[in-house]
């Protein structure tokens, strides 16, 4: 079914009721990598649950606590959480290996390379990547969303074919999630992703930074880039193994067409990017209109802010605000500042360079 698949844990899977780390829940989890293993589908685990973890532990407060505590919990909490992963995939017969990153080396392009060719080593030696946010020395600058944009941003690096993001909810809701008739949606295709955006709420979940309003917006990037996307109740028994067994579970995320890998590598740049550039409503309805990329004139760019340079990646806005896609720019923020409205000018961006959400 799928060859390479990621899978996303929320903090509130692997923790039980009492803040600490949910052992049976994680065994459960295992049990799904290696069946899936077993079907010659390659895994890689990004996890949530450090800090809690920590925290649990260390006896800390949530509602008091600082950044420096937290960077504390991560430190003691990264080690009792690896730890519990790696007991119960050896008793599978599995290594695993843990890959801890920050914003930054996403943002580099030697690092980016670097993490790219470690990834693909482990995975060539049969071994699980277990990869989290490396909460320890992250600064509020370099800190991801939370750990669905980290395990997109992963996905799209490594030209997966789906990403499973296990939550503590069933998928997302058609109505309000305390209506006992509000359904699940099933399937969500690409067409359709601004309609049933309409379900979606900025509320986080209890012990995570993350909530609904980041998974979709992570799912809209991954089927825009051809890669399929769950939102599972993690809390559910065998929830990966079903999808591979055909059976329908929380919402699949379909995507319209599978895209080039270097339009996938540009597809993460909007979280990672130097700056953005403005267009005007007419360039807005010629792409979704048209159904494909054209290159960015310079008559079609309104303004442009941030500080970047030839080469870097820069975010893709409407009129409104609402960024629609990102791309390699040509030139610097003053050129394109200067150039802004002209006609007969050069490509800011080329479509090679641009990707669209």
């Amino acid at each position: 079914m799928y060859s390479r698949i990621v899978i996303k844990v929320g903090t509130n899977v692997l923790t039980d009721n009492k803040g600490g780390l949910d052992h049976t829940r994680i065994g459960h989890l295992v049990e799904q990598i290696a069946a899936i293993r077993r079907m010659g589908c390659e895994v890689i685990v990004v996890t949530s649950g450090a800090v809690g973890a920590g925290r649990a532990i260390m006896g800390g407060d949530i509602a008091t606590e600082t950044i420096a505590d937290k960077q504390v919990y991560a430190a003691v909490g990264q080690v009792a959480l690896m730890n519990v992963y790696t007991e119960h995939l050896a008793h599978h017969g599995i290594r695993s290996a843990q890959i801890l990153v920050t914003k930054e080396d996403f943002r580099d392009r030697v690092h980016y390379r670097n993490m790219e060719t470690c990834f693909l080593n482990v995975l060539r030696d049969n071994v699980v990547p277990i990869v989290n946010e490396n909460d320890v020395v992250a600064v509020k600058e370099l800190i991801f969303t939370d750990n669905d944009e980290l395990a997109g941003l992963v996905a799209l690096q490594l030209d997966v074919d789906a990403v499973c993001i296990l939550s503590s909810v069933e998928g997302v809701i058609a109505g309000d999630i305390s209506d006992p008739h509000a359904h699940v949606i099933p399937e969500i295709r690409h067409d359709a992703l601004r309609s049933a955006e309409a379900y979606v709420t900025a509320d986080t979940s209890g012990g995570g930074r993350g909530g609904m309003l980041t998974k979709f917006a992570m799912a809209r990037k991954m089927v825009s880039a051809g890669i399929t996307v769950y939102i599972l109740n993690g809390k559910r028994d065998g929830c990966v193994l079903d999808i591979f067994g055909g059976e329908p579970r929380g919402t699949q995320f379909v995507p319209h067409k599978k895209v080039s890998s270097r339009k996938r590598r540009i597809a993460h740049g909007d979280s990672l990017a130097a700056g953005t550039i403005v267009v005007n409503r007419g360039v807005v309805g010629q792409i979704f209109s048209d159904k494909h990329v054209l290159s960015l004139l310079p008559v079609g760019i309104v303004s442009a802010s941030g500080d970047f340079k030839k080469g870097d990646m820069v975010k893709v806005a409407g009129p409104e605000g609402k960024v629609i896609g990102c791309g390699i720019v040509k030139t610097d923020t003053a050129t394109v500042i200067a150039l802004a409205g002209q006609k007969g000018g050069k490509a800011v961006i080329h479509y090679n360079d641009l990707f669209i959400y």
